[in-house]
């Protein structure tokens, strides 16, 4: 239950950075709301849950910095994406984060490849042209800065999984995930619009940034957390296609938005080939294993959501 509610509310957050984006706020500034909000959530679970939380271990500031970097160019890509094209081209296209660990980790040679992952991902990337109609721009709804923006939002996810996953022997999750928000929301401030964040303050549209941070920052990420201490992550796979499936929906039912048949073809042959990737990979536990933390059910790993 937990880990669907966090995949709903990461669903939702995607539609509701769309209506944001289209009454003109920056992409950058949403992104800057969403993690500045979650993390007073997260401030507040590490004020509760003291114990572990390794803030003295400077390996923990430094991957969980890396993870802050991750989570800052996912938030950030993914709303452009979003802005320039659609809510379910650019969840779909976010749900490639795995692809993108198991390349880096097969150059790092941290993980094996096979003829089953390589098979996996061509299909993901048949379902990216098929997504994204890069066969024919011409003629195609998705522009080449939609899609880029999405497949870097996966990308930076990838980032984030590696940092936090790095971070997770010497600290809690919650101190993980304080230090990776405050390092995004330096970062944001640097690259945003000033002027908008202050008007954000003073506008009717106050209201949304604040669910908007809520469900997607907030709650999300420790209902996360605490369900895959309950849940095989073979399942958590699963459960998680409710994100894209649930931000999909929001953007055809509230954005009146649409997709082609060539279109929901590649992204379930996004979905279900990602889906697939990640029980086998839950089911071996080989991708990307540093030095295991000293309590595996304590931090668990954010691969298993995507």
């Amino acid at each position: 239950m937990f880990v669907a509610l966090a995949a709903f509310s990461w669903g939702l957050s995607g539609g509701i950075g769309g209506i944001l984006m289209g009454q003109g706020w920056d992409p950058v500034v949403v992104s800057f709301y969403r993690g500045a909000i979650g993390l007073l959530f997260v401030l507040a679970w590490l004020a509760v849950r003291p114990q572990g939380s390794g803030l003295a271990s400077g390996r923990l500031w430094f991957w969980s910095a890396v993870a802050g970097v991750g989570v800052a160019g996912n938030f950030s890509f993914y709303f452009l994406s979003i802005a320039e094209g659609s809510v379910a081209v650019a969840a779909t296209l976010m749900y490639c984060a795995p692809v993108f660990v198991y390349l880096v980790s097969f150059a790092l040679r941290l993980e094996t490849p096979t003829a089953f992952k390589w098979a996996a991902i061509a299909i993901v990337m048949l379902g990216i042209v098929l997504l994204t109609g890069i066969y024919d721009l011409g003629a195609g709804d998705v522009t080449l800065i939609a899609a880029g923006a999405g497949l870097l939002s996966g990308l930076s996810y990838a980032v984030f999984i590696f940092g936090f996953k790095f971070a997770a022997p010497h600290g809690s999750p919650q101190a993980i995930l304080v230090i990776a928000f405050a390092v995004l929301i330096l970062i944001l401030f640097g690259l945003g619009d000033v002027e908008q964040m202050v008007a954000v303050l003073d506008t009717a549209s106050w209201p949304l940034f604040v669910v908007l941070g809520v469900l997607g920052a907030g709650l999300s990420f420790i209902f996360y957390i605490v369900g895959l201490k309950h849940t095989a992550p073979a399942v958590a796979s699963i459960v998680a296609m409710v994100e894209p499936v649930t931000a999909s929906l929001f953007g055809v039912v509230f954005l009146s938005e649409s997709l082609g048949a060539l279109q929901v073809l590649g992204m379930a042959l996004i979905l279900f080939t990602v889906t697939a990737l990640s029980i086998r990979a839950s089911s071996q536990r080989n991708v990307v294993q540093p030095v295991p933390p000293v309590d595996q059910e304590k931090t668990p790993n954010p691969i298993d959501r995507r």
